[in-house]
């Protein structure tokens, strides 16, 4: 398939556009678009339908391009290698255009938590400048993921350095059932972390940590459905894509949107 980034103007934010379905079939990438698909972010709007569209998300978010059109020609996005390095790759040889316009930034003022004890993820007022998270996922001393642990003030060197390059990571039991449901038809081990009982299959860790850092990855693109920059501490336990679009419904109905800096596209 083909996905190409086109710069848009300012207020139009990210939108996912069906070319094979018309020019009319454009997907705003926001939270009220959301539909539910399992292990996997998916967009829906008028019958045109987008899937896996997180890591391209996180890329955009870690670059700072909030006016951009995806041009796409299929539903589900290219996997790759499970990460969201190829995006940050293609969006850093891309011209930048930067527009007189002010961004949009929710900035995060109390706590608030979605979820159960669990599995939730919660948001609190930063200490940094921008966004930070801290990230938990725990299967267990017997599995072979086992529990990490890892926190990152985000800024764009820091998510390229340390989270761009971490694929997407599932048991073996878990990979089985979505390829009987018809899902992952074309991924194999080598394109994503598959995890047995005694370790990983036909392939090797780029960190040692990696599967907490593709959370966090998630997380980032997932928060990008606010539809604008967030500033606020995040952290984050077993949670899932369906628990993040739940904070950020929760994000967008308790906090105000200002307006900061320009724009870019």
């Amino acid at each position: 398939m083909r996905v190409e980034f086109q710069p848009a103007a300012a207020d139009t934010g990210i939108v996912f556009v069906r070319q094979d379905l018309g020019l009319d079939a454009s997907i705003p990438a926001i939270v009220e678009c959301r539909t539910e698909s399992p292990r996997r972010t998916s967009l829906s709007k008028n019958g045109a339908t987008v899937e896996m569209v997180e890591h391209i998300m996180a890329a955009l978010s870690a670059m700072r391009i909030d006016n951009c059109q995806v041009l796409v020609d299929a539903p589900e996005m290219p996997g790759f290698d499970g990460s969201s390095r190829v995006w940050i790759s293609t969006l850093q040889a891309a011209e930048r255009i930067e527009l007189d316009a002010p961004r949009d930034l929710l900035v995060v003022t109390d706590r608030v938590r979605v979820g159960t004890d669990e599995a939730w993820v919660e948001a609190a007022p930063s200490r940094h400048t921008g966004m930070s998270a801290r990230v938990h996922i725990d299967y267990g001393m017997e599995s072979p993921i086992g529990r990490q642990t890892y926190e990152l003030h985000i800024t764009r060197k820091t998510f390229c350095e340390q989270l761009a390059d971490a694929r997407t990571f599932i048991l073996q039991d878990e990979a089985d059932w979505l390829v009987s449901q018809g899902w992952c038809q074309r991924v194999t081990p080598s394109d994503v972390l598959v995890f047995a009982d005694l370790g990983l299959i036909d392939n090797e860790l780029r960190f040692s940590d990696e599967c907490v850092r593709h959370k966090m990855l998630d997380l980032v693109g997932d928060l990008a459905l606010a539809g604008c920059d967030v500033s606020g501490h995040f952290v984050a336990y077993r949670s899932g894509h369906r628990l993040n679009a739940a904070l950020v419904r929760t994000l967008l109905s308790e906090f105000s949107v200002i307006h900061q800096s320009r724009r870019s596209a």
